[in-house]
């Protein structure tokens, strides 16, 4: 089938690889995007991890917990570009939507799209402002998380929002390690709380590369099963919350951070949330 340089710049943009390896990735896998980036990395491409989020959108992320601290919400409200992203009237529409949600206990963005706004709907209301401000706007994502204390957190962008659920919050420095973990979260995007979170089909895809990088190293037949689990053992660290290295103090693991912190304390679940 005949491949588009569009095709190809948009494997490039995901992956950072050559043009001629996108290019010969692509014919190889058809047109398929996902098998394409898997045929890259078992030729050693350096391919980022974060490709999910590389969307072309601007717009704000907000954040809100709760008096008690047990329920946080995340928004993201997108539109067409940084200029409007930066504008108050539009910070605060996201804000006035994330206040309306939290109080209506809407639980996705479908409920919120139908809620009461004045006299009309939400989606009506952003179909009006759409009009307003000239560009498509929209609510790309709503999160909600409960435990026993939730910490929220912006990064300076404005356009990425972490809430972090931790348990057994006894101490004195909840809310300092909290952010310290939703910053950790930011920069380092895992993939999962810990290995047990981390989907079967990931495990399934990390498994194959890692036989198929050990066999392009000549390593025998009998041994890729033992090097591929080595590898994903790697992973799992590299790329599960509680197993990384906390960015502050390489010596500890996440887990081992917050323990030290109080006796117990862990991550019960996180959200991540980046536009653009």
């Amino acid at each position: 089938m005949a491949i588009t340089a569009q095709e190809v710049n948009k494997l490039r943009q995901m992956t950072g690889a050559g043009m001629m390896d996108c290019k010969k990735a692509l014919t190889e896998s058809e047109g398929d995007f996902e098998k394409a980036v898997d045929i890259l990395r078992k030729k050693g491409q350096k391919v980022s991890a974060s490709r999910a989020d590389r969307e072309t959108k601007e717009g704000v992320a907000v954040t809100k917990v709760t008096e008690n601290g047990a329920k946080g919400t995340l928004l993201t409200l997108t539109c067409e570009t940084d200029f409007v992203a930066k504008n108050e009237e539009f910070g605060a529409f996201a804000n006035t939507l994330l206040d309306l949600a939290v109080e209506k206990g809407a639980s996705s963005v479908e409920e919120i799209l139908a809620l009461p706004y004045e006299n009309i709907t939400v989606a009506e209301k952003i179909t009006e402002m759409t009009g307003k401000i000239g560009e498509k706007l929209e609510i790309s994502h709503y999160e909600v998380i409960t435990a026993e204390t939730v910490v929220p957190y912006i990064h300076s962008n404005g356009k990425l929002g972490v809430l972090v659920g931790l348990t057994n919050t006894s101490g004195t420095d909840v809310e300092e390690a909290g952010k310290d973990v939703a910053m950790q979260i930011a920069a380092m995007n895992p993939v999962a709380l810990d290995k047990d979170g981390v989907d079967s089909s990931v495990v399934e895809r990390e498994i194959e590369v890692g036989k198929e990088q050990a066999r392009a190293e000549g390593k025998p037949e009998e041994m890729l099963e033992k090097i591929a689990l080595g590898k994903l053992n790697k992973f799992y660290k590299e790329n599960t919350l509680l197993s990384q290295s906390f960015v502050k103090d390489n010596n500890k693991t996440i887990a081992q951070y917050l323990d030290s912190v109080s006796k117990g304390m862990t991550v019960s679940a996180f959200k991540r949330v980046s536009i653009g």
